[in-house]
């Protein structure tokens, strides 16, 4: 009898997994995961090493200085994909064992840090930025030459319409983790789980499960170091008990404590004490945890409004302050940024208070402005007196560290008021200041005396006397344009000086390294589009902050709307030939110049939405410009990676041009930015159009 066919005939072949049978999936994936990486560790190292929160943006050009190089090393024989779980659980490991912290070494800025006596291995920012800097960029390029590889196997303009979605994609996952405030350990381990495929695919080795158990690795190890963290939208929060008050921590460096009114400083109490319980609206910008609204409450305030940008401390002082102010039905509390509601607020005030306004972090890793920069401007302080009544205060204080801050702010008052501020300092308590300043100032005459004595937390009971304080009134303002409080002048420190020629010296060297292996041509097109779009990617940001707060919200819609547009100029150019590009250019010079004749509240316009809906057109139609002459430029590319690569690298450069603002003001980077797009026209290449969106070779 014949054998059974069955015994000879072999088994089905098991179909291939989804993400190996579509390689636009694969590059959508790859992109979402060297976005998320970018924002996480933008997010994560931040919280463990003390004061980089101040220097974010380093890491914002690590990253793309990597993902560039990556793209130049597609097509590479080396694949170095498999190295970057072992050089991310590397940086964090690295990070987690030396407890570091960042030496400033300067007296003409300010950094918050006081309060806290834990050890820590302290570096100076000349040496600590740019080892930092060669970490994050080797990681980014192991992971963005993956990335590189599966956008090289699509015709140009599909890669990067898929490259784009994924990192839309990328930035909406983490804004849902920020949303969540979901720790640190779930991001790292989420994000494995995404990466995991790449580094198992077929045949899997123990080597590859091993790098793969490597990147699994890190989510416990984040968890570890930070086990009952807080992960607000802007910060980890730490919270502990010490004597008799409960401490927040904010990326390891004290924040505020939370005491019965009669522990904490008489500055609270002091705009009371001055003129009695005459306050029935107050307003308190930067709450916190409730210090503030406490004393209004005492000093028989009828109402009182507390606003405060972060949401986590807004709740952490309505579960634990030991006085319970946010629980009192007088106290309406708002969680918005501050400029944002002095803008949108139809209310007026007897007293506007200033509390501890000091955020420890900055507005976005694309910039050097501070979260709280924005209140402490000119426009903000005229912002302050319109919301006064015709016989309000404004009441300031904190400790701010340098004489000139505390001139700079009397400057402020003086320019806002016209009339001279009443200033008292207790120089020896870090400049501790109690500013007063507004119409209800002109009828005082008598005040009680200063105390000599500052109980606070964290500082001995010595005498401290204090003084009233004489402005100088050559310290120069800020302004909107130039929003950088905490530096003495228009200059561009010594510090940032030799990390930035760091930066263009490591860029300029690895990317001729690279370049001198790789098949192709250098596209200065590219390189010029992208220090314009990174650039304009900057005044967006900034600009959205000032229309509709500097919360991590705006951020991060500003963020996702540049990428939906750029999403959508990629379409239109799939779509239609654009035969003129030079018209675009000069499209896009003229909104530029618009935008610098019209800043954000020279046009009123009697319906908020309206103005809003103006300025966000006028603000976001360059880009719209800006995604055509890329897409043009991508549609002409003969290899799309060496040409993203060189897109990436030329936003290092324009993220290193954006230092210039320290000196120029924002304004000033809309003639840089259009003659960064003329200089992209000036050297675009005259190559044939590659194909628009099929490929013989393409997965579907």
């Amino acid at each position: 009898m014949a054998p059974e066919a069955t015994l000879l005939t072999p088994a089905p072949a098991r179909p291939a997994p989804l993400i190996e049978r579509s390689v636009p999936l694969r590059v959508f994936l790859a992109s979402f995961l060297v976005l998320f990486y970018e924002i996480a560790l933008i997010r994560w190292l931040p919280s463990q090493v003390r004061l980089l929160a101040y220097f974010s943006n380093l890491i914002l050009l690590a990253s793309f200085l990597g993902i560039g190089l990556g793209c130049l090393l597609a097509r590479s024989n080396r694949n170095l994909l498999p190295l970057f779980p072992t050089l991310l659980l590397g940086i964090l490991a690295a990070v987690a064992a030396l407890r570091l912290e960042v030496a400033v070494p300067t007296a003409t800025e300010i950094y918050f840090s006081s309060g806290t006596t834990e050890s820590r291995l302290v570096v100076e920012t000349r040496l600590l930025l740019p080892i930092l800097f060669v970490g994050i960029a080797a990681f980014f390029t192991a992971l963005a030459q993956g990335m590189g590889r599966e956008m090289n196997r699509l015709p140009s303009l599909r890669a990067y319409l898929w490259n784009v979605g994924g990192s839309l994609a990328g930035v909406a996952a983490f804004a849902l983790c920020s949303f969540l405030e979901a720790p640190a350990s779930v991001w790292f381990f989420g994000i494995a789980c995404l990466a995991a495929p790449f580094l198992l695919r077929p045949p899997v080795t123990p080597r590859r499960f091993a790098n793969a158990a490597l990147l699994f690795a890190c989510g416990p190890l984040v968890g570890r170091l930070a086990p009952d963290s807080i992960w607000s939208p802007y910060s980890r929060i730490t919270v502990r008990e010490e004597a008799d008050e409960t401490v927040l921590e904010v990326n390891a460096i004290f924040h505020q404590s939370m005491a019965p009114l009669g522990k904490k400083e008489y500055f609270y109490e002091w705009p009371y004490a001055a003129f009695g319980d005459t306050f029935e609206d107050v307003l308190i910008l930067g709450a916190g945890s409730g210090t503030d609204v406490t004393a209004a409450l005492k000093h028989g305030a009828k109402r009182v409004d507390a606003v405060e940008i972060d949401p986590a401390i807004l709740r952490l002082g309505k579960e634990l302050h030991p006085e319970r102010p946010y629980d009192d039905p007088r106290v309406t509390a708002i969680c918005d940024d501050a400029r944002h509601f002095l803008r949108t607020t139809e209310r007026r005030y007897d007293l506007v208070v200033f509390g501890l306004v000091d955020s420890l972090t900055v507005q976005s890793s694309f910039t050097s402005v501070r979260l709280e920069s924005y209140l402490f401007t000119e426009e903000a302080f005229r912002a302050v007196r319109d919301v006064l009544k015709p016989d309000g205060l404004l009441c300031l204080y904190n400790y701010f560290r340098e004489r000139w801050l505390v001139d700079r702010l009397a400057n402020l008052a003086f320019s806002a008021f016209g009339e001279e501020p009443r200033v008292h300092v207790h120089e020896r308590r870090s400049w501790l200041a109690m500013m007063l300043a507004g119409p209800r100032l002109r009828a005082k005459t008598d005040f009680p005396p200063i105390p000599d004595r500052v109980l606070a937390y964290g500082h001995e009971r010595e005498s401290s006397p204090g003084r009233l304080h004489e402005r100088d009134a050559s310290v120069p303002p800020t302004t909107d344009d130039w929003p950088f409080l905490y530096m003495r002048g228009r200059h561009l420190p010594a510090h940032y000086t030799v990390v930035l020629a760091f930066v263009l010296l490591a860029a300029g060297a690895s990317v001729l390294g690279v370049l001198r292996r790789a098949p192709g041509r250098w596209s200065w097109e590219c390189f010029f589009l992208g220090a314009g779009f990174l650039l304009l990617e900057t005044k967006s940001i900034v600009q959205f902050g000032l229309l509709w707060g500097s919360t991590w919200v705006v951020a991060s819609a500003v963020i996702a709307s540049i990428l939906a547009l750029a999403l959508a100029a990629t379409l239109v150019v799939s779509k239609v030939e654009i035969r003129r590009p030079w018209l675009v250019t000069v499209v896009l010079l003229s909104l530029l110049g618009l935008n610098a004749l019209l800043p954000i509240g020279s046009v009123r316009i009697g319906s908020r939405f309206l103005e809003s809906g103006f300025y966000a057109g006028l603000g976001l139609s360059p880009i719209f410009c800006a995604g055509l002459l890329f897409g043009t430029a991508i549609k002409k590319s003969g290899g799309l990676a060496r040409d993203y690569g060189a897109n990436l690298l030329g936003a290092v450069a324009g993220g290193v041009l954006e230092y210039l603002s320290l000196v120029t003001g924002y304004q000033a980077l809309l003639l840089l930015i259009g003659l960064l797009y003329l200089a992209a026209r000036l050297t675009a290449a005259r190559r044939p159009l590659a194909p628009i969106l099929s490929s013989p070779d393409a997965a579907a």
